[in-house]
């Protein structure tokens, strides 16, 4: 079972080392090695190609690709695309998702052929999630109370940074979601996935936050509540007309 782990970065030079390095050793330590990993670079406008350079030089399963659009989206899309994996997913350069994490979803896809799709969750009830503050809790709330009660979406959380599924099911499903480039496509990935009865498995996390995140909160905001309208508009009234 080889695995597609795709890392969406932009202007990342102080920690796309660090985060390719330890997912590799990590991958190393537990003795899997039928993996690649796919750089997907957004834009990026200091040292991060130089960077990434080095790390295709001293890691074989290591390859970048740089696309001429910004956004997590636009870059999943392009990392599916190029992947060659059974299983393919993206994780946050930051790594604020226990590392640990990763050698599970492998095992679980290995062992329950059931499970088409995993969403780590920063808040299931077994979840550990360290060092939020106060105002990206309440940004998260309302995000996942209007996820919940507007468009139906049953998952725990939405864009933890921690999303692996088949590949087949991965390809279905992109063909199906809008070209949207921003963070928003990966809800729309997962609501998509849930109407059409994927088996999603809702993954609780240890996660800690990264305060050096260049999330614009207001923007996101905005931008986030244009697309649930527009996903509201399709899920519930368009198919009615």
């Amino acid at each position: 079972m080889m695995l597609t782990i795709i890392f969406p970065v932009l202007n990342e030079r102080l920690r796309l080392k660090k985060g390719i390095t330890q997912t590799v050793e990590y991958l190393e330590k537990i003795g899997f090695d039928d993996y690649e990993i796919i750089i997907v670079d957004n834009g990026s406008e200091d040292e991060t190609p130089q960077i990434a350079a080095g790390l295709c030089e001293k890691y074989a399963a290591v390859t970048y690709e740089r696309i001429a659009v910004r956004g997590v989206g636009a870059a999943f899309r392009r990392g599916v695309k190029k992947s060659h994996g059974e299983i393919v997913g993206y994780m946050d350069i930051d790594l604020s998702t226990n590392i640990r994490h990763l050698g599970e979803a492998i095992e679980i896809f290995r062992t329950r052929p059931e499970v088409a799709y995993i969403n780590g969750s920063r808040f299931a009830s077994e979840s550990d999630t360290k060092g939020r503050k106060w105002y990206r809790k309440i940004t998260s709330q309302g995000l996942l109370i209007l996820l919940k009660y507007v468009l139906g979406m049953q998952s725990t959380d939405a864009v933890c940074g921690f999303t692996f599924v088949r590949r087949k099911t991965a390809i279905s499903l992109i063909k199906g979601c809008s070209r949207d480039n921003g963070w928003f496509y990966m809800i729309e990935f997962l609501l998509r996935a849930e109407k059409r009865g994927v088996n999603v498995l809702d993954y609780p996390v240890e996660w800690q936050e990264d305060y050096n995140t260049t999330v614009k909160i207001f923007k996101t905001i905005c931008d986030y509540l244009v697309h649930i309208g527009r996903l509201f508009y399709e899920f519930y009234i368009r198919r009615h007309i």
